[in-house]
């Protein structure tokens, strides 16, 4: 069984049962705490999709933290020619690692 779930900040995930995955932060979730989101945009079990209208009523999807943590560093460097200026910064995002448990409907 597959399902597309919305995250707390309108990302899009491609979610399976027992599936490690990194989203997108979630804030200040404990390590170890199950969470459900409600907001299911799309399920397939192989044979039959349902598609919601934008969401699907009564669908969720558990999932249990695993870590918190921040991904690679992304260096952003702007340039203009022939004046000497140049600037580099950088960021890292961070990312809250999940379980998925379960797919309900």
């Amino acid at each position: 069984m597959r399902a597309i779930i919305e995250t707390g900040q309108a990302h899009q995930v491609a979610v399976e049962p027992d599936a490690k995955l990194r989203v997108p932060s979630l804030g200040e979730v404990e390590i170890g705490k199950e969470i459900t989101f409600d907001k299911v945009l799309f399920i397939s079990d192989g044979t039959t999709p349902i598609v919601g209208k934008p969401y699907i009523d009564g669908a969720s999807v558990t999932v249990e933290v695993v870590s918190h943590g921040k991904g690679d560093k992304v260096r952003v460097f702007k340039f203009k020619r022939r004046t000497k200026y140049r600037r580099l910064t950088g960021h890292r995002a961070e990312y809250t690692e999940i379980l998925v448990k379960k797919i309900s409907h």
